[in-house]
């Protein structure tokens, strides 16, 4: 293809093989074909090529996404980003950074860090994902509970229409209005191609304390979980695991030597003046004494409270030492409901016959069931897609949503009706319509079959139309 070079297009088979999803596996096709661009202009050019063909096609970051939203349904072609992977400006005055989508989340934070500044977002994955990635999925992270999620620290993007056009949304200073940005943020890339994105960094806290907390019962650490917010606290992360959880970690890479009898474990960590933390830890070591805990401890070192947290982000991948197929789910709840919907997992997994280990933003209510199957054993992987869709059902109806960062994608679109009624995802396709009105970029995702309410979709498309883009 003239628009990105010999080198920038794979179109064989074997070449294919390794696009054909994303870390979501249980749904694979082949696309058309792979192609790389290296900036904005290069996007543009193969878009404008496609749309004139009316051939789809799906941006793609690392594929380290978790409900398929860069998986083709079969005939797509993909555009990868992972060419498109530079730092382009640092403003340390204004506290901002543009980057190109591929760049690694993590990576921006070691090249401001010498600076005594960091990018807040941080993904279990954020050594591998890129920030245009975490873009279309609004992705969370352990720090989210205090510091929010990528839409909070997204100010601006640079994104190519599914015509070809180049827009820019966003940006500073504020402009009143229709907040584009935080439309496209979390759009799944159905809007359009982030090419450019302006983000937010933060000064790095003065001090920063962890505090480990064993619980023998996991009503109990949930119901330290609520009494830690209830205190007023508002700790950076607040993590939780169950006891398969445990085990995994234990055997992954980064084991702590957790006492194979435990329920639950807790990660606290607050951050902030250092002349406060202290007393934030006595509070919250009293708080878990409260709810019979086993153990509760400061971390004595940098270096315990660094291996930690390696312990906890690499507990998705540690669960392949117990299953050789998982299913990760992302419902979110409130707080409160937390001993009542682990109980009802639990009770899915017996029905399933399944086991199910429980890994999750405990802070804000983000649950990640991590729902174990073979499937070479005939069954077991639909009883594992049941499940997870039962968990979902039980999210919403305490009150939550089926997805806190990992998105809808294709895992998920059908689950989209539990929290929406039909002319409420007919006004979600009318706004998709004005950006992608021949769903060409990145068809398939997040929506179920197209939605009723002709009239509303009308209003609706005349109504942002009028904002957009003049």
């Amino acid at each position: 293809m003239r628009c990105v070079g010999d080198n920038g297009v794979l179109f064989r088979h074997e070449e294919l093989v390794s696009y054909e999803c994303d870390a979501y596996t249980l749904q694979k096709a082949l696309p058309r074909a792979v192609v790389f661009p290296k900036d904005t202009e290069e996007v543009a050019a193969v878009v404008r090529l496609l749309n004139e063909r009316k051939i789809p096609f799906i941006p793609r970051g690392a594929g380290t996404g978790l409900s398929g939203g860069a998986t083709p349904t079969g005939g797509e072609v993909i555009i990868s980003l992972v060419r498109m992977n530079r730092l382009l400006h640092v403003d340390l005055p204004n506290r901002r950074a543009v980057v190109q989508p591929g760049y690694i989340n993590l990576h921006l934070t070691q090249s401001v860090a010498g600076q005594g500044y960091y990018y807040a977002p941080d993904p279990s994955s954020q050594q591998a994902c890129t920030i245009g990635g975490n873009v279309g999925e609004n992705a969370g992270g352990a720090h989210c509970l205090k510091y929010g999620v990528t839409t909070n620290h997204v100010l601006g993007v640079k994104m190519v229409l599914p015509d070809g056009e180049v827009v820019e949304l966003g940006g500073l200073p504020d402009e009143p209005g229709y907040d584009l940005v935080g439309l496209v943020v979390g759009s799944e890339g159905t809007l359009g191609i982030v090419t450019e994105i302006t983000v937010r960094l933060m000064k790095k806290p003065e001090g920063v304390r962890t505090v480990l907390a064993l619980f023998d019962e996991v009503s109990a650490a949930s119901e330290a979980v609520s009494d830690i917010i209830a205190a007023g606290i508002l700790p950076a992360a607040l993590e939780m695991m169950d006891t398969l959880a445990i085990e995994a970690v234990e055997k992954g890479t980064f084991p702590v030597g957790y006492p194979r009898d435990i329920a639950a474990v807790l990660l606290i960590e607050v951050d902030g003046v250092e002349s406060g933390l202290d007393d934030q830890i006595e509070r919250i070591v009293d708080v878990c004494r409260k709810h019979r805990v086993r153990e509760v401890r400061p971390a004595a070192s940098e270096a315990e409270r660094q291996r930690w947290w390696a312990n906890r982000k690499t507990a998705f991948g540690a669960v392949g030492t117990l299953s050789p197929d998982y299913l990760v789910q992302d419902g979110v709840i409130p707080r409160s409901r937390l001993p009542e919907v682990l109980a009802r997992i639990e009770e899915i997994g017996r029905e399933k016959g399944i086991r199910i280990a429980n890994v999750f933003h405990a802070g804000d209510g983000n649950l990640h069931p991590l729902i174990m199957f073979d499937s070479r054993v005939p069954g077991e992987e639909e009883r594992a897609v049941q499940a997870g869709s039962e968990i979902l059902q039980v999210c919403v109806e305490v009150g939550g949503s089926i997805t806190g960062e990992h998105g809808v994608g294709l895992e998920k679109r059908e689950e989209m009706r539990y929290l929406f009624t039909e002319e409420e995802l007919a006004i979600q396709t009318a706004v998709r319509e004005v950006f992608n009105p021949e769903n060409l970029c990145n068809p398939g995702k997040m929506l179920p079959a197209p939605a009723r309410c002709g009239e509303v979709k009308k209003h609706v498309s005349e109504m942002v139309s009028q904002n957009h883009l003049d």
